[in-house]
């Protein structure tokens, strides 16, 4: 198992079985929980997608502390940290975090393509945000759950070995004179067109995928 994992110390609600023995049935290196099945701060399970996010080689501990906020925010399942992504605890993170990295569920690979490969293993549909050919604008794509997606590198972007295994990518379209946003900021732009998206199709639940 992975020294470098938190999941929060709370006991599993009702919810299906057969989702969490799916995401249970994992390699012995990762401590990935069925966190679909479980909830944080008092809240229930229900308030949660199965929906996680990978932050692949993320350079600076301010945006990773971001996104954790954000992924709590708006009901992440859990977080994905690989390569040379901080991982809680460090207070560079907590500054942005403010508390976030103890109630959001992680897990921290070093292979972030092993880690897509792991994902897709369990069923989960591995879904890049990249500018790369064949990419589909963020908000016309037919997001999958459960689901992860992958950001990047703050300059390189996703790495090549990642984009050669996921399933899909998706893009943010630039008008301006630049080519890119922040990664935290993107993260942001993309979990809530997730939602939104989510919510439209009447927040499916761990029970109702697949039927």
């Amino acid at each position: 198992m992975s020294s470098k994992s938190r999941w929060p110390a709370v006991g599993p609600l009702s919810r299906a079985k057969s989702w969490s023995q799916h995401l249970m049935s994992r390699p012995a290196e990762s401590k990935l929980t069925a966190s679909v099945a479980r909830g944080d701060g008092g809240r229930p399970a229900s308030a949660k997608m199965p929906v996680y996010g990978m932050l692949d080689n993320i350079r600076s501990a301010w945006n990773v502390g971001a996104m954790f906020r954000t992924a709590d925010a708006v009901g992440l399942a859990g977080l994905y940290l690989s390569g040379m992504t901080a991982t809680p605890p460090r207070p560079d993170l907590e500054k942005t975090a403010l508390g976030a990295s103890l109630v959001v569920p992680w897990d921290y690979w070093q292979d972030s393509a092993a880690a897509v490969r792991h994902l897709q293993a369990t069923g989960l549909a591995v879904i890049a945000l990249e500018q790369v050919p064949g990419a589909v604008d963020y908000d016309r794509f037919d997001f999958p759950f459960p689901h992860c997606f992958v950001v990047g590198h703050e300059q390189e972007g996703v790495s090549p070995a990642v984009l050669a295994v996921a399933d899909d990518a998706v893009q943010i379209p630039m008008t301006g004179s630049k080519d890119s946003l922040n990664v935290a900021v993107s993260f942001g732009i993309l979990v809530y067109q997730v939602r939104r998206h989510w919510l439209a199709n009447g927040s499916p639940q761990p029970t109702e995928i697949g039927q």
